[in-house]
């Protein structure tokens, strides 16, 4: 049964401007041949600005989201939201693969902050239970962001040149900022009851840590795979340069799908969501790469994968809010660094295994492993919760035979 509630309509004007920043963070999924040629430099180096963005994003969130406490919501979205949108105009104009390098960090940090102050705001406004479907929302623009944003900037690159989408992006945050000033209660503030303290004291339940590295494993599979999809269609499925905003279109609906369903169900059965979803997505990375050169499988994969990613991903992030609940800012905060954690350390190993020797098939190979070893945390933490809980039940059966020893003696 999924959840229903009245929905907010601040949620989408926050997922519009997710949207922009999504498209900032992905496009350059589409982009990296172009950016490599005119820079000068390998396609790997041009695949780590991806990872310099999630760097950027896992140092931010928390550091930001700290920065902004004593901020109200709506001045820290809003201040994020503005930095962001500049440093796309300097690297929008930038010649320099290292001015695009501190850009891109830049603008993950602001991002970061925008994030976490975010995915607060829309739990908030929803009722206790709903977590899952406010965050499927906000993560929604993210999506939207892979179907329509990142092939769009593929094909204004492609028209036009990469510098053009940097553009586009920056005047996608026009309409969010203005957004973001009207629909954002003013005097909502960013930190909980607690302050930063109380937030802090929060964040260290075991439960939070294995829900974060499940996050980090898991979105690390996805970025591995989508940041080398463009050269994967390429150069193994042999389908033109052209079609790849296409196949990058079909990634994006998929997650559009997966995220949009998960969200309805996240907050009933999390578990068997979780469980069936892994499992699916672990098999489908390894189909994907034994099968990448056959075009109707990659294309049908390309889609499937996308949904199971996003649908996967969504509920691992709307689970760190129920396990923090008194820590809204620096859960939010730390829910955006698990997630680029993966987004770092994705594109990484992709490019490692790229430039080992090994072909654009080995990030599809990394995807499935780092999928295996979520599952094999996810199985160890479940088992330890399982005999934990079995030893609370064992007290009075330990008194009742402690009882029998002393009436014995």
């Amino acid at each position: 049964m999924a959840v229903e509630f009245a929905v907010p309509l601040v949620l989408y004007l926050l997922a519009v401007a997710v949207f922009a920043q999504g498209t900032s963070e992905f496009m350059l999924s589409g982009l990296i041949p172009d950016i490599a040629r005119d820079l000068r430099v390998s396609i790997p180096a041009a695949g780590h600005l991806t990872s310099a963005f999630a760097v950027g994003m896992v140092v931010g969130a928390p550091l930001m989201a700290v920065a902004s406490m004593r901020w109200s919501r709506r001045r820290a979205l809003l201040a994020f939201l503005l930095v962001f949108l500049l440093v796309h105009v300097v690297g929008a104009l930038t010649t320099s693969y290292g001015v695009l390098l501190a850009t891109r960090i830049v603008a993950a940090l602001a991002n970061a902050g925008f994030l976490a102050v975010a995915l607060a705001t829309a739990t908030s406004l929803v009722e206790p239970r709903a977590k899952g479907r406010a965050t499927s929302i906000l993560l929604g623009g993210i999506t939207l962001a892979c179907v329509v944003g990142v092939p769009g900037g593929a094909v204004l690159g492609q028209l036009w040149g990469w510098r053009s989408a940097f553009w586009a992006v920056a005047l996608l945050s026009v309409p969010a900022v203005l957004a973001v000033v009207t629909a954002v209660p003013a005097g909502e503030p960013s930190a909980g009851a607690g302050g930063v303290r109380g937030e802090l004291g929060a964040l260290r339940h075991p439960r939070l840590m294995v829900t974060l590295l499940l996050g980090a494993l898991v979105n690390g599979a996805t970025f591995c795979a989508f940041t080398y999809l463009a050269p994967l269609v390429t150069d193994v499925t042999a389908l033109g340069s052209v079609w790849v905003p296409a196949v990058l279109a079909l990634f994006g609906l998929g997650s559009f799908i997966g995220v949009t369903v998960a969200g309805r169900f996240a907050d009933l059965r999390p578990l068997p969501l979780l469980a069936v979803g892994g499992a699916a997505l672990l098999g489908g990375w390894v189909v994907f790469a034994l099968w990448a050169h056959h075009l109707v499988t990659a294309l049908i994969l390309v889609f499937l994968q996308g949904a199971l990613s996003f649908a996967v991903g969504s509920t691992i992030i709307s689970q760190v809010f129920y396990a923090a609940p008194a820590a809204p800012t620096l859960a939010g905060a730390y829910a955006t660094a698990s997630f680029n954690v993966g987004a770092a350390l994705g594109p990484w190993l992709g490019g490692v295994t790229i430039g080992a020797g090994f072909g654009y098939r080995s990030p599809l190979w990394m995807s499935a492993l780092l999928v295996a070893l979520a599952l094999l945390v996810a199985g160890g933490a479940f088992t330890r919760l399982s005999d934990t809980a079995g030893r609370v039940r064992r007290p009075p059966q330990v008194r009742s035979y402690t009882g029998v020893m002393r009436r014995r003696h």
